[in-house]
């Protein structure tokens, strides 16, 4: 082979290297600081001291909270994927928002409470899920498909109903908690819309490369287990504290 063939091939291959190492350390990166995904330190300290309305910083909380959380990321990542055309992404992405943003204001101003390791457990199935519909796994397995759009819907159930089991692990007060609630939902839009911009930029450009559909399984095979990863922490940290 001419070797400056070799290297044009290799030039032209190392963006599509660095956009599947992008999605990899997307699904493996946090795996192991697993436990922090919740609020703690300064955070912690500062919500069992709250009294009264605190809008900007639970803005600032909520914020932080999606864009650290990687059982959410890793989920957005599989939703948008193989969305193409902005108006698609709006869509899913609002349904996912409604999901979360009921079950969340439910579980903290309505004091509905469920175990938060079978609910995180159910977040990490959600990216095996996401991922095994966007290689086709229910058409090549099971020869059927399920509605995308009714599953992003009811996985943003569970996923909000995770950050209201973040917030139970307190006792907030009452005096303000309406407006802090709201404040913090408010938060993680901000953060989604930050974590979902950077991640549909490298999706953008990625798609221009011929290696994107080669490296796709590859890449949600990735996220597939991240997401057993997920489900497997949890599940045993469900059986450890039973």
């Amino acid at each position: 082979m001419n070797p400056a063939t070799t290297v044009t091939a290799n030039t032209n291959a190392a963006p599509e290297r660095l956009a599947l190492l992008t999605f990899v350390l997307l699904a493996f990166v946090f795996v192991p600081e697993a436990s922090a995904h919740g609020v703690s330190g300064k955070d912690a300290l500062f919500l069992q001291s709250l009294r009264g309305a605190a809008v900007g910083p639970l803005m600032y909380l909520g914020a932080k909270h999606m864009v650290t959380g990687y059982d959410h990321l890793a989920f957005l990542v599989g939703v948008v994927f193989f969305l193409y055309r902005m108006r698609d992404v709006v869509q899913y992405v609002t349904l996912f928002t409604i999901g979360h943003s009921l079950t969340l204001l439910v579980g903290v101003l309505g004091g509905v409470r469920a175990n938060p390791y079978i609910i995180d457990a159910i977040i990490g199935f959600s990216v095996v899920y996401k991922a095994f519909d966007n290689i086709e796994g229910f058409k090549q397995f099971f020869g059927w498909q399920p509605n995308t759009r009714a599953v992003v819907l009811l996985f943003g159930l569970f996923h909000g109903f995770g950050l209201a089991t973040k917030l139970q692990d307190f006792a907030l007060s009452r005096d303000g908690l309406v407006a802090n609630i709201l404040s913090f939902n408010v938060g993680v839009e901000i953060g989604q819309v930050i974590a979902l911009t950077a991640v549909v930029a490298v999706l953008t450009y990625w798609r221009t490369r011929p290696g994107f559909l080669r490296h796709a399984v590859a890449t949600n095979g990735a996220l597939m287990a991240c997401g057993f990863l997920l489900i497997g922490y949890q599940l045993s940290g469900y059986f450890l504290e039973a």
